[in-house]
């Protein structure tokens, strides 16, 4: 499983990395939509962690422009703000299937990183 990790707290995203490589789980992460979309120019991915709420251009706006460039690749957003409720009625458009509260529990994301790949 290849995963593309995106968020704008560094701390976090390395540390996330570090323990899927644990769980044998490949992982590279940028802390920006605009590195995000660089590392997929030269890496394939099957799924991708996006943080919601990041600095010029969102979670939810990533997700869209991944889709172009990936095909097939899926998807598991993570925020730390608001509500689920808040959540899904932000995101029903950008199509998400996956919404995760952070801080999150790795043993909880990657039984659903299975759950996503294998829909």
């Amino acid at each position: 499983m290849r995963v593309l990790l995106v968020d704008d707290e560094e701390e976090f995203v390395t540390t996330l990395a570090e323990r899927m490589s644990f769980r044998e789980i490949d992982a590279d992460w940028a802390t920006s939509a605009e590195d995000a979309l660089k590392l997929v120019e030269t890496s394939t991915y099957d799924i991708a962690l996006l943080d919601v709420k990041m600095p010029r251009i969102s979670g939810l706006e990533l997700k869209k422009r991944l889709v172009e460039k990936c095909p097939g690749m899926k998807f598991i957003f993570l925020t730390g703000h608001g509500s689920e409720d808040d959540f899904v009625a932000g995101t029903t458009e950008a199509g998400a299937a996956f919404y995760l509260v952070k801080p999150v529990n790795i043993e909880t994301l990657v039984r659903k990183m299975n759950e996503v790949l294998n829909s």
